[in-house]
């Protein structure tokens, strides 16, 4: 019976939602800040994603400082990419300073690859 009671307007499956943050995440890790030779992903500048029933994706970021000479470009190209994801319907990207960003935020990886352990 698996399937065959699923009505056309259901809810995607948690599992689809998954799979699809997975892909949203290897998308933002082909997005690097032009500053720092590590992808915003791994720099911790991701605070969230939500990938909402309807596939619409809501990322909340952050900059590496609020003064960031890419303060337009990089959310912009995180919102193009993110929507160009297979699967995404769209994506809105909504900016915060808050928590203020540390280097403690990034991945052990980008730690590794700037010198920081």
């Amino acid at each position: 019976m698996l399937g065959f009671n699923k009505k056309k307007n259901d809810p995607p499956e948690i599992s689809e939602k998954m799979q699809l943050e997975k892909k949203i995440i290897n998308t933002l890790k082909e997005i690097f800040d032009p500053e720092i030779p590590v992808n915003v992903f791994d720099l911790g500048l991701i605070y969230e994603i939500n990938v909402q029933d309807d596939m619409k994706v809501h990322i909340v970021m952050t900059l590496t400082a609020p003064n960031c000479p890419v303060a337009e470009a990089l959310p912009n190209e995180v919102k193009e990419k993110v929507a160009a994801t297979k699967g995404v319907k769209e994506c809105e990207v909504e900016m915060t300073f808050e928590p203020t960003w540390t280097k403690e935020m990034m991945s052990e990886e980008a730690m590794l690859d700037l010198g920081f352990l």
